[in-house]
């Protein structure tokens, strides 16, 4: 419980003194409030992408009717193809992770050589996400969070499933943040 204030202490004595009440009472523990990882529906408009180039590309070599090695290249190229796509998929489900905490937000991207961005909440300006058309169907997209601080000023979280439902969830936690910690004049 607080020292009661004085009637006698003038304005200074109680703005300090309502100052260090709700610093000693604002220290609450980190607790995780969501986590994360890049979402495999992302990825469905690519794939959806590589089937129709595989089909055109077994279209045109159709009609083209070239001789033996021919085909032997285009289906080379579709291998390699689908091969490139089931890598990026691996690494970006492999890799990519988020987590959420009543304090901060931790981006950790990569695989060899790992990457990890980490935002107050008390620093996050802004919150707004952006889907394609594939993605609005799908309920996924990309986080993007503006923020005043230095070293990542913007931050960009791709491949979120239910991302209006995350983004009002970091938004409420930024909120809530700016709140404990704030100073209100008007509790003086």
């Amino acid at each position: 419980m607080p020292d009661p204030t004085p009637t006698d202490a003038t304005p200074r004595d109680r703005f300090q003194q309502a100052a260090a009440d709700r610093q000693s009472s604002a220290h609450e523990p980190e607790a995780p409030l969501w986590a994360g990882s890049y979402s495999h529906l992302a990825m469905l408009g690519t794939w959806v992408g590589g089937a129709i180039v595989t089909i055109a590309a077994v279209v045109v070599a159709a009609l083209m009717n070239t001789p033996g090695g021919g085909w032997l290249m285009v289906l080379s190229g579709i291998g390699v193809m689908w091969l490139a796509l089931a890598a990026w998929y691996g690494y970006r489900r492999l890799s990519v992770h988020y987590r959420l905490s009543t304090q901060r937000l931790i981006h950790e991207d990569g695989f060899l050589w790992r990457k990890v961005d980490r935002v107050e909440l008390i620093d996050i300006d802004d919150v707004t996400y952006r889907q394609g058309p594939v993605e609005r169907l799908l309920g996924v997209g990309t986080i993007v969070i503006a923020s005043s601080d230095v070293t990542t000023p913007e931050l960009r979280l791709p491949g979120i499933e239910e991302v209006s439902k995350v983004a009002d969830i970091i938004d409420d936690a930024r909120r809530k943040e700016r709140r404990s910690r704030g100073l209100h004049i008007e509790s003086v």
